[in-house]
């Protein structure tokens, strides 16, 4: 279940009771006149079926709620009520299903922004994953990658070609390709200065890696387990299920190929460097193809329940 806050100008609070009243899925139906300050207006609340969430908010903005008012959900973690029970029971459809568009757009928009929290993490996701892959330690590789924050650029470049969304496109491709290059520049010095302490070593990235040579050699199964990487994350965001992104993290090697391309530049080992970047680049292309059809999928299962 969706909790609902509206505040609504007071000539438009008789259409938004007659539409939440006339909303199979809705019911907890509270309204407090007069109750908001800033800005103005009635208080609405109201409780709603998470399969009828999205064309309810479709319809809300359409009364302009967005722009003359607010609308604010929240996800309802315990609802004891038999009144909540039916009018999940009676809004078409299952709520792990619905995706809320609105709700997904909000999330990618700010997963997706350029900012100093968003590089740190990913430089220092790749500079863990450069230890990882000088010292062909596997368990450093899977902590890089569970840190690695990139999932959320990609998903928003899913929802925004869905979506039609340029300039949510435009924000996840400048976070992509910023956050990339400064943490591999950034991570390539790292590894010339673990270099020169002696903790790294170019005999140590040319020995036998049994743990870490594939991220530097792609084939078709880095794809495959790309695609399926990035529609079990997609799902997870959709469904309100972030728990999978964990697993979806530790399932591709974007980050640990960044940071072997990295520390391959900083040697000078052109072949590590262009495996690993094509690496990089198919794991990347194929989450954002995989991302995107999930997407399209969902958005066309449920205009067909529709």
């Amino acid at each position: 279940m969706l909790h609902l806050r509206l505040i609504v100008p007071a000539d438009r609070t008789d259409d938004v009771v007659r539409l939440l009243e006339g909303t199979v899925g809705a019911t907890h139906l509270i309204v407090m006149p007069g109750a908001a300050r800033e800005p103005a207006g009635d208080v609405v609340l109201c409780d709603v079926a998470r399969e009828a969430g999205d064309g309810l908010l479709g319809e809300l903005r359409a009364l302009g709620l967005d722009e003359h008012g607010s609308i604010a959900v929240d996800d309802i973690g315990l609802s004891l009520s038999k009144r909540a029970d039916r009018a999940e029971a009676e809004a078409p459809g299952e709520g792990a299903d619905a995706v809320l568009w609105e709700h997904l757009t909000d999330a990618t928009h700010e997963e997706s922004t350029l900012s100093v929290t968003f590089l740190a993490f990913l430089t220092i996701a790749t500079m863990i994953a450069a230890c990882g892959v000088v010292l062909d330690n596997a368990v450093l590789i899977v902590g890089a990658m569970a840190v690695g924050p990139e999932f959320g650029p990609l998903a928003g470049l899913c929802t925004a070609l869905v979506r039609r969304a340029p300039r949510l496109a435009g924000r996840s491709a400048v976070a992509l390709v910023v956050g990339f290059v400064v943490a591999m520049v950034l991570t390539t010095g790292f590894s010339v200065l673990m270099d020169t302490v002696g903790l790294f070593g170019k005999e140590m990235l040319d020995a036998d890696r049994p743990n870490t040579d594939f991220i530097w050699k792609p084939d078709m199964f880095s794809f495959v387990v790309a695609v399926l990487a990035g529609i079990a994350g997609t799902l997870s965001l959709t469904s309100a299920k972030s728990g999978a992104l964990v697993g979806v993290a530790i399932s591709v090697t974007t980050v640990p190929a960044a940071a072997n391309a990295a520390v391959a530049l900083g040697y000078g080992e052109v072949e590590q460097m262009v495996g690993s970047s094509e690496q990089l680049l198919l794991n990347l292309a194929g989450i954002v193809v995989a991302g995107t059809l999930t997407l399209l999928v969902q958005r066309w299962l449920w205009a067909r329940r529709g």
